[in-house]
């Protein structure tokens, strides 16, 4: 039986421990992984996108606001997590060398990946069948008819950075490292010039792959992977020009202005859709005036709130802080287990007699909560701290 498909917008990081290293990298990543909850919990009550289970609100008041959310939302947060993760991939394959670094990635990556799909991904779709929609019948009848085995879910991100690094390491093998000129960190105007490069390449991708078309059984969404791409091939390149820590704090206050312009620019688009009378669709892809503009939009913002990040949490967020510390240490545990705290948590208010965007107000920060303590209790667990 075929149960529906999760959403691929959903996306934490697995980020070497060597990352600890710079205190403001731990900051960023549970700020990030906190984004990927309410992401999610906002999909369930309204906002575009699709997820496990959905109570959508109606009321146009509401359902603006959480679109934006989500939609300034995924203009960076898991190109971010790549480009994090691609950060540190170089020092770690340097110091394991090739073989132990590949076997050290299919351990780490794979075996969520294995997990999720085999056993957790089940038990969600079960949750929704029974409690969701009504259907009375035991796990093991259930798991009878069940035909989704190959599922990521949620961890289309793992299952892509698995194979980015594996094409790296294939890299690698090929290419003979020599040094080379060491490139200057690259100026607020370089970075919104690439950033619109890479928002056109993208409005080609999505005349093919729009947004929303899922790649299955592997959850890619291939109309975002040109920013993914370029955030992990930007990752490894900054780190070999050590760009974090040259990236000018000129250039992070450019982009503040810059990122407030392009959110107040973001309501022209329901105007555009208003006066043209047209599909919401056309945003997504195809070749229409109305894709590219939004394809170069959500690129330049991203690119923008990306290296805002960067450059306030180096100059204002870089001390040692003992609670940040140990919520940095679940932070996968919680990507890959959040959609359980979700879908229980939305379950159990199914039946309030509220309107869904006031759900979003109770169940957004109990999910938050629930995902960390869940997680905390997990990597408790003997063995699964050496995964995750």
């Amino acid at each position: 039986m075929k149960i529906g498909m999760p959403a691929q917008t959903e996306p934490s990081a697995l980020i070497p421990n060597s990352s600890k290293k710079i205190n403001y990298i731990d900051h960023l990543k549970v700020v990030l992984t906190i984004l990927v909850i309410l992401h999610h919990t906002f999909i369930t009550y309204g906002a575009p996108g699709g997820w496990y289970y959905t109570q959508k609100t109606t009321h146009i008041g509401a359902l603006i606001p959480m679109t934006m959310f989500v939609a300034i939302n995924q203009a960076f947060f898991m190109g971010f997590f790549f480009f994090l993760s691609a950060y540190f991939i170089s020092p770690s394959y340097q110091k394991k060398g090739a073989t132990q670094f590949v076997l050290d990635r299919l351990k780490r990556l794979g075996i969520p990946l294995v997990f999720y799909s085999f056993i957790l991904s089940p038990v969600l779709i079960y949750l929704i069948y029974y409690f969701g929609e009504g259907h009375h019948i035991g796990f093991l009848q259930f798991l009878s008819g069940f035909d989704d085995w190959i599922d990521f879910g949620v961890l289309w991100f793992v299952a892509a950075l698995l194979l980015f690094t594996l094409i790296y390491v294939l890299w690698r093998g090929i290419v003979k490292a020599r040094s080379a000129k060491i490139l200057a960190a690259p100026s607020a105007g370089m970075i919104i010039l690439f950033a619109v490069f890479i928002g056109v390449i993208s409005f080609f991708v999505r005349t093919i792959f729009p947004v929303g078309w899922v790649l299955k059984p592997v959850g890619f969404q291939l109309g975002h992977f040109t920013q993914y791409v370029a955030m992990f091939t930007l990752g490894l390149t900054a780190y070999k020009n050590n760009w974090l820590s040259k990236l000018p704090y000129r250039t992070g206050k450019q982009m503040l202005l810059l990122i407030v312009v392009l959110i107040l620019i973001f309501p022209v688009f329901y105007i555009i859709k208003q006066k043209t009378n047209m599909p919401l669709e056309w945003f997504n892809g195809g070749f229409h005036w109305q894709a590219l503009l939004y394809a170069v939009w959500e690129q330049v913002i991203g690119f923008a709130i990306i290296t805002r990040l960067l450059i306030v949490g180096r100059e204002w967020w870089n001390n040692s802080s003992a609670l940040l510390s140990k919520l940095s240490r679940y932070t996968f545990a919680v990507y890959i287990f959040h959609p359980l705290v979700i879908i229980s948590f939305a379950l159990c208010a199914a039946d309030w007699t509220i309107d869904p965007s006031v759900k979003l107000l109770i169940v957004a920060p109990l999910a938050v909560v629930g995902s960390f303590l869940l997680a905390s209790v997990i990597v408790l667990i003997p063995g699964v701290k050496k995964i995750i």
